[in-house]
């Protein structure tokens, strides 16, 4: 019963964050075909992507996020504050 809302909240985060980089790639004036070109993806997987599809590989997502040029500031955003 625990996993049942760990899911739910994974399922809105993966919408949430696929709907931030349909946003990246819009204000970039990038098409969908023209962000899987460049990411070397079908124009169904970025769909896929930006749909927050749970499924979609993490290599798969984040070479998206490459492409648009933010991969730098997801490290970023993932570094343990410094404790010392």
């Amino acid at each position: 019963m625990a996993s049942r809302p760990r899911a739910v909240r994974t399922g809105r985060a993966a919408a949430q964050l696929g709907a931030q980089l349909a946003a990246l790639r819009e204000q970039q004036d990038l098409s969908v075909d023209q962000l899987a070109e460049r990411s070397n993806l079908s124009r169904a997987t970025v769909r896929r992507v930006e749909g927050g599809d749970p499924g979609v590989g993490l290599g798969t997502f984040l070479t998206v996020v490459k492409t648009l040029g933010h991969l730098d500031a997801l490290h970023a955003a993932l570094e343990p504050d410094d404790l010392t």
